[in-house]
């Protein structure tokens, strides 16, 4: 089944074309929910917020920082001008960048931090322990996260350590 489309062309004659019913459920309704879409976001902000959220985006983690841009972010001091005086300014230029270069650096490293302790977490808060208490929980997932660095502490010097906190029940 095939669907008549008639436009008007750059010289101004009326045209037809015939086009199948998925390419005008594609093209010719997406484009016009697209429009609409389009017109109610304009309605609902105005250009200032529309450029204030633009700005914004210059630091979007996305892909390790690839919509970096630091003419975005100067454009975006400026809609705080209380917050940043011209010296600011002149001192902004030059560490964007360095800012850019150290969050592509750290990026991967505090990324793949995060999901290890995620990972450690989701290990010790099994089913067997969904009703342990906040603090408990914490030095659990503590001891597990940091496995290299309690690798490294003895026995012995636990032991001294809550012997000398203070008196328990079963010591006599």
């Amino acid at each position: 089944m095939a669907i008549v489309l008639r436009y008007v062309n750059a010289q101004g004659l009326v045209k037809e074309r015939f086009v199948g019913l998925v390419h005008h459920a594609t093209i010719e309704c997406f484009n016009t929910v697209l429009d609409m879409q389009i017109q109610e976001f304009d309605d609902r902000f105005s250009e200032a917020s529309t450029e204030l959220l633009f700005c914004m985006s210059a630091l979007s983690p996305r892909d390790s920082f690839s919509m970096f841009n630091s003419s975005k972010l100067r454009r975006l001091c400026e809609f705080y001008p209380k917050d940043f005086n011209s010296t600011d300014m002149i001192e902004l230029e030059g560490e964007l960048e360095i800012y850019h270069q150290r969050l592509s650096l750290v990026l991967p490293v505090a990324t793949a931090t995060v999901e290890r302790c995620f990972s450690s977490m989701k290990i010790v808060k099994s089913n067997l322990r969904n009703r342990i208490g906040e603090e408990f929980l914490n030095a659990c997932v503590i001891c597990a996260v940091e496995r290299e660095a309690l690798a490294e502490v003895k026995d012995e010097d636990v032991i001294e350590r809550f012997n000398h906190l203070r008196l328990r029940r079963g010591k006599y």
